[in-house]
């Protein structure tokens, strides 16, 4: 061996020992903790990255939003009375939760109909922790609408703005805002999806012109309220599609407009008034089997605005036969072929106006003026 080949061999070896002396404690302990006593720069918390100089627009609006609309945000706990099998006694049972909001400074709460029924005590927590007992005051359930009401100071509660639905876009921005759990107020964000959807509520029956949109309502939301980009109640959240009964970007509620007519007759009267033509109908499932597109007058109420009008039900022959009377084909222009369909165009109409009822008498269809009149 050559003293210029040791000589090269020397410098090799020491210039790989500076190289691993150089190397990171990281590189050479990999996988392994640096130890106590190691200071270098990956055993310290990393540097702070400066916020921006402010927060963009609409994060600010959202959140200016959120900080108004959770004042207004109530959760809502359901119980109910059970008596236990084996020793008797009378006990409350957590039976379901839900979402609402203020809707007046006298102590009325918006929520879903889903939310309290079948409740035997109903507890309000407002946004300042405080829990309150409610009473029901009315309820629609063919709108999945109920009004609570509790007793506090005027100056504790604060409503929400009411806005419109009539006029809303598929794209505008929508907030969801809930108490879900009462564990603390949730926001969610997203547009409308779509509208003039149509949804069953608790009593089968259609709630029309429904505000579908991709902001997360997830159980606890129920009742809770949709909000426009200005903080304008748009929807009461209602609904979700998703199997599991988690959020799946589907969510439905009840537009305001049908929120804003209801509520102020649940608080009046207890229940929706709704507008009729005094007649009792056969039920849809009958009228199908026997092949007729319309409704059928079961019964008409002695000397109620149907009778008046000379409107026909279906009565008995001596003979023991059903011998049908008029079948509503239409109301007010509006083509009628279901009990669903005429309680719809009901809906729109008001107690004392005239409308128009086109009926089939046998094979000929003719038109008669009725004044609506109350019924419930």
């Amino acid at each position: 061996m050559t003293r210029q080949f040791m000589r090269r061999l020397v410098r090799i070896a020491v210039g790989a020992c500076a190289l691993s002396l150089s190397l990171s404690p990281v590189a050479a302990d990999w996988g392994r903790p640096l130890g106590g006593a190691y200071d270098g720069a990956e055993g310290r918390p990393r540097p702070v990255t400066p916020p921006p100089a402010e927060l963009g627009p609409d994060e600010r609006a959202t959140m200016a939003v959120f900080e108004r609309a959770t004042k207004s945000v109530v959760f809502i706990a359901n119980t109910a009375i059970q008596r236990d099998f084996w020793s008797f006694d009378i006990m409350e049972v957590p039976q379901g939760s839900g979402s609402g909001f203020v809707w007046n400074k006298q102590g009325h709460i918006v929520t879903n109909f889903h939310v309290i029924y079948g409740a035997d005590s109903i507890k309000v927590t407002l946004a300042d922790r405080s829990e309150h007992q409610a009473k029901v005051v009315g309820a629609d359930p063919d709108h999945d609408l109920a009004v609570l009401q509790i007793q506090v100071p005027e100056g504790v509660l604060e409503p929400l703005a009411v806005g419109t639905s009539h006029d809303l876009r598929v794209g505008q921005k929508v907030l969801a805002i809930g108490n879900p759990f009462g564990l603390d107020h949730t926001l969610t964000t997203g547009v409308v999806s779509a509208l003039g959807r149509t949804i069953k509520s608790m009593s089968n029956r259609t709630i029309e012109g429904v505000v579908q949109t991709d902001a997360a309502i997830n159980p606890g939301n129920s009742g809770g309220p949709l909000l426009d980009s200005s903080g304008r109640l748009i929807g009461v959240n209602t609904q979700i599609v998703s199997p599991s009964g988690a959020h799946a970007g589907i969510g439905f509620a009840v537009p305001v407009d049908t929120v804003n007519r209801i509520v102020p007759e649940l608080i009046k009267h207890g229940k929706l008034i709704r507008p009729g033509l005094g007649v009792s109908l056969v039920p849809d499932a009958m009228a199908k089997r026997w092949g007729i597109k319309g409704v059928i007058i079961g019964k008409v109420a002695r000397g109620g605005p149907a009778d008046a009008a000379g409107l026909k039900g279906a009565r008995q022959t001596s003979s023991g036969r059903i011998e049908l009377g008029d079948i509503i084909v239409a109301v007010a222009g509006k083509p009628v072929a279901t009990i669903d369909d005429l309680m719809d165009v009901m809906e729109a109409r008001k107690v004392g106006e005239q409308v128009t009822v086109d009926i089939l008498r046998g094979n000929k269809r003719q038109s008669v003026s009725v004044t609506l009149q109350a019924v419930n």
